[in-house]
Formats: C-alpha cells, structure tokens, sequence
C-alpha cells in the first residue's frame, strides 16, 4: 500500500445549492479522486458504515475533536470514506453535527474494492461495505497506512483501534519527533 497511487474513481455526491430551491436544494456533484486528494496531505478514513455503533459513537465524533491536532502535524483535510451512498452520507453528517471532517460516499464501493478493502457482510445484513482503516495520502500518494487485523469476509468481530484517530495521532507525532 505504501507509496501506492490511491485509485482514480468518480463519487457521485450531493451538495448544498441554493439556486435549486425548495426544501431540498441539493443537486448532484461528480468529485474526482484527484479533488479530493491532489495537492494536499490528508487522512482517510474507511469504516463499515454510516450510523453504526463504532463509527457514530467514537471513530467520526474522535476524528471531528481532534481535527486542530491533525492540523497541527501537516494534515490539511480529513475525509471520512463508506460504502454508502451521497443521501445516506448527508444525513449521517448532519446527525453528528460534522463541521470539519468531509464525508466521501462511496455507494457502488469502486474506490473501496480498487484499494482492496471491499468485503462482504452478509452476516450482518450489510452486503458489501469496507473493512475498516485509515491511512495519510500525500498529493494522492499514500504514504501511511492503518488497517485493522483479520481482513476477512462475514468477520464475526469489528476491530477497531489500529485505524482510531488517536494512533495516527500518535504516529504521526512520534515521526515529527524523530525527524
């Protein structure tokens, strides 16, 4: 993974657009990889999906607080990335009250498989989602990586700290002290 380009997909989201009008003035948006990550060094995000226990009540909320520290070590965005689609992703954002970190949706899981983190979940009703990771990309390039142990389909369990927005705080910390 290290040194790899990070794929080049097309996200279908939805924005926030006045001239639309109405109750729902949103209107559809392709972003490119290369929006989101050319030119800057940020963190990345994966995670099964939006509203589930782990992600809603500590690896989203976690990655928001800690936003200022990730700045302070070089990290111009961070992006949060599901196998959710751009409705699904906008609600979840507003739920958490999201001021700082970006969410991607990934509905079809092209950026997800072409990165080789697409796994199923059907013992959980999910199909396809994400196995959960992390990782800094620099100008598209990724240049660490955080992945939780055991990769597998249908995993009975749902690992998380490898990819915690403390650990790569704490990477990211360490390596600036031994520079």
């Amino acid at each position: 993974m290290l040194g790899r380009k990070v794929p080049a997909v097309t996200f279908r989201t939805r924005i926030r657009d006045e001239a639309v009008g109405g109750s729902n003035p949103f209107r559809w948006q392709d972003v490119s990889s290369d929006d989101y990550f050319a030119g800057k060094r940020v963190v990345l995000f994966s995670l099964p999906g939006a509203f589930t226990p782990t992600c809603s009540t500590y690896q989203l909320p976690d990655f928001e607080k800690l936003t200022a520290d990730f700045r302070a070590e070089g990290i111009d965005e961070i992006y949060c990335i599901s196998v959710n689609d751009a409705f699904v992703m906008n609600a979840w954002g507003k739920s958490q009250s999201l001021e700082n970190v970006k969410l991607i949706p990934d509905g079809s899981g092209e950026f997800t498989r072409k990165m080789g983190m697409l796994v199923a979940k059907d013992n959980l009703g999910f199909g396809m989602r994400s196995w959960r990771y992390a990782a800094v990309i620099n100008n598209g390039l990724v240049e660490q990586w955080f992945e939780e142990e055991g990769y597998s389909d249908n995993c009975d369990s749902d690992p998380y700290g490898v990819s915690s927005p403390q650990n790569i705080l704490e990477t990211l910390k360490s390596e600036k002290l031994a520079a």
